[in-house]
């Protein structure tokens, strides 16, 4: 017997996207056979309840939204062994993007009616959960402009909240300890990284692996803003690792501390606040993904 599942829809994900999508998510739903239910969370909270009661009555949870409602879920479900299936509906779509999952609608159903399950690592900050990457600094500045802009999608709104952050930026110094080993930087900002990218497509952290039981950090240190600015195209590709002011470590866990006070922002939202110790929980989480994308 096919397994239940709840589409979890939040229907203002990407500006409205994911409503927009809704009708034509259903349809593919049904022409693939997966038996379905949908709840329009109410907000976050309510979002949470729901997938947990799904998974409590063996119900699969299907997410139809961007990554913060998709990670948020995904931090609930780690180690309940329940399953998490991706429709990507918001802005940036990094967790889908770095899994492999296809961004548009059919697509993405089609991973969930015939792919695999795999296993991932989930990331807690402070003990908040989360997906792909937790930042700050800098960060923490742009993710706020960037949720506070409303007509830009993808990588055009946080390149855009890039540009006016850096106009009126003051280098923060920073203090970590790596598997209890302090390092200071000064710079512009830090990336406790599970997931590879953020931002859109950004890829601050190349070669950070969703199932490796580590965080990469990366750590942009100070620098002019003319510099700053020509290097943040490389981003995308993730070569800025190999410029000098780029320092990147990879370890069990990292508490951050800063000179002033910042957020830490995680898969697009607020998860906590400085001090942080960041640290992952190993094969926490089980998420659809197509076969292909499966190594």
């Amino acid at each position: 017997m096919s397994p239940r599942h709840l589409l979890l829809v939040n229907p203002s994900a990407g500006v409205g996207r994911s409503r927009k999508l809704l009708g034509a998510a259903q349809a593919e739903l049904d022409r693939a056979g997966v038996e379905h239910r949908l709840v329009l969370t109410r907000d976050l909270e309510h979002g949470i309840a729901e997938a947990r009661a799904a998974a409590e009555a063996g119900e699969r949870v299907i997410v139809m939204s961007g990554d913060g409602l998709i990670g948020q879920v995904g931090g609930a479900l780690a180690g309940t062994g329940a399953v998490l299936g991706i429709i990507p509906a918001g802005r940036g779509n990094d967790l889908a993007r770095v899994l492999g999952i296809p961004t548009d609608v059919r697509g993405a159903v089609a991973a969930i009616a015939g792919g695999e399950v795999r296993t991932i690592d989930v990331g807690e900050a402070n003990g908040a959960r989360f997906l792909c990457i937790a930042s700050c600094g800098f960060d923490s500045v742009v993710n706020q402009r960037a949720n506070e802009t409303r007509l830009l999608r993808g990588s055009f709104v946080y390149a855009y909240a890039a540009l006016r952050t850096l106009a009126s930026w003051k280098p923060a110094s920073f203090t970590l300890t790596l598997d209890g080993e302090r390092v200071a930087v000064r710079g512009y900002s830090v990336a406790a990284a599970n997931s590879s990218a953020y931002g859109g497509g950004m890829y601050i952290a190349p070669d950070a692996r969703l199932d490796d039981g580590l965080v990469d950090v990366v750590a942009t240190a100070e620098g002019s803003k003319l510099k700053f600015l020509r290097a943040l195209p490389s981003v995308f590709k993730g070569e800025h690792v190999k410029r000098p002011e780029a320092h990147v470590w990879r370890v069990r866990e990292v508490r951050i501390e800063a000179d002033r006070p910042f957020k830490v922002f995680a898969d697009g939202d607020p998860i906590t606040e400085l001090p942080a110790t960041v640290r992952v929980l190993p094969s926490a989480l089980r998420v659809i993904v197509p076969r292909e994308a499966v190594r």
